[in-house]
C-alpha cells in the first residue's frame, strides 16, 4: 500500500469510526437524562439509524428533490473534504500548500448545503430555518477566518503540517486561546450543533429538518457528526500540536486528541442553551470579531518582536 492510499484508507477510517462514536457518546449523555442504562445509550445511534433506513422518504408539494437530495449528500462528502488537509498520520492525503484556506473554503460549502436541505423541501420551516443558518454562519465566519488567520501567521504558512511542526515546543491554544475558543465555535456552528443550531430548532418544528425523513435524514444527522470530528480534527492539527507528544506515536496522539476535543464538543450540546439568532449576532459582531482581530494583533506583534521561547 503507497504512502497516499494509507492516508486516504486512515482518514476515511478515522472519521467514520470518529462520527460513529461521537454519535454513541452523545446517545449516552442523552439516554443518561431519560434513565437509560449506558449500554442501551450506546445502542442507540444503530436503532435509529436501523429506524431510518426502513422509513419511508417524505414528500411534499412541489419539492426540488435534486437540490433537496445533493444538500444532504454534500454534508457528508464535506468532512471528508476538510480532512484531506489533516495530517492525521505521517502525512496528511492532500499536503496543500494553502491548507488553512482549503479548510475554511470547505467550511463554507456548508453554506449552501444546509440552505439547500431547508429550500428544497419547499416548505416554509425548512426556508426559515435555512436563511436563520446562513445568518448564524455570516455571525461565525469572519470571526472564524481571523481566527485560523492567527496561527498561520505564527507559523509562517499556510500549510497544516507545518503548523502541527511548528507546535513542538508549544501548543499554539495556549499562547492564542482566543483564536482556539472562536474556532472551536465555528466548529460547533458550521455542525449545526447544540447552542448553534436554531436552523434545526424546535421553534421551527425541525428547521431544515422539519421535512426530511428516511435516508434523507440519516445522511443529515451523519453529516452533523462528521462534520463535528473533521472540525475537531482540524483544531487538533492547528491549536494543540497534532501528533506532538510523549511516549505515542504521531497518528495516535491525534487520534486521543481528537477524541478528547470531539467528546467536549458533544457535551456542548447537553450543556449549553440554544442562542437566539438575534442574540448570537450581538456576540459575534460586537465579542467574537473584535475578540479575533485583537488576538491576531497580539501574535503579529509577538512574531515581529521575538517567538516565544
Amino acid at each position: 500500500m503507497t504512502s497516499g492510499t494509507g492516508a486516504v484508507v486512515l482518514t476515511l477510517v478515522a472519521l467514520v469510526a470518529g462520527g460513529l462514536l461521537a454519535a454513541a457518546f452523545h446517545g449516552v449523555l442523552s439516554g443518561r437524562s431519560v434513565g437509560v442504562t449506558v449500554r442501551d445509550g450506546l445502542t442507540l445511534p444503530v436503532a435509529e439509524s436501523a429506524r431510518l433506513l426502513r422509513q419511508r422518504r417524505r414528500t411534499t408539494i412541489g419539492a426540488d428533490a435534486l437540490l433537496w437530495r445533493i444538500g444532504g449528500i454534500g454534508l457528508v462528502l464535506t468532512p471528508l473534504v476538510m480532512l484531506a488537509v489533516v495530517p492525521l498520520g505521517p502525512a496528511p492525503v492532500l499536503d496543500s500548500p494553502v491548507g488553512v484556506v482549503w479548510f475554511n473554503a470547505a467550511d463554507v460549502l456548508v453554506w449552501a448545503f444546509v440552505w439547500l436541505v431547508g429550500w428544497g423541501a419547499n416548505s416554509v420551516y425548512g426556508l426559515v430555518g435555512g436563511y436563520r443558518f446562513l445568518a448564524s454562519a455570516l455571525t461565525y465566519e469572519l470571526p472564524l477566518m481571523f481566527a485560523l488567520t492567527t496561527p498561520a501567521v505564527a507559523a509562517g504558512s499556510l500549510r497544516v503540517s507545518d503548523l502541527v511542526a511548528a507546535q513542538q515546543s508549544l501548543p499554539y491554544a495556549l499562547w492564542m486561546p482566543v483564536a482556539f475558543l472562536i474556532t472551536c465555535v465555528g466548529v460547533v456552528g458550521f455542525s449545526v450543533w447544540g447552542p448553534l443550531s436554531p436552523a434545526a430548532g424546535r421553534d421551527l418544528a425541525g428547521g431544515v429538518l422539519a421535512e426530511l425523513s428516511g435516508p434523507d435524514r440519516l445522511l443529515v444527522q451523519a453529516g452533523r457528526y462528521l462534520l463535528l470530528v473533521a472540525g475537531a480534527a482540524f483544531v487538533v492539527a492547528v491549536f494543540l500540536g497534532g501528533g506532538n507528544g510523549p511516549l505515542l506515536p504521531g497518528w495516535a496522539w491525534t487520534l486521543v486528541k481528537t477524541a478528547v476535543l470531539t467528546a467536549v464538543l458533544v457535551a456542548v450540546r447537553r450543556r449549553a442553551a440554544l442562542l437566539r439568532p438575534d442574540r448570537f449576532l450581538e456576540v459575534g459582531w460586537l465579542v467574537l470579531l473584535p475578540a479575533a482581530l485583537l488576538q491576531l494583533l497580539v501574535v503579529s506583534i509577538v512574531v515581529v518582536v521575538g517567538a516565544p521561547s
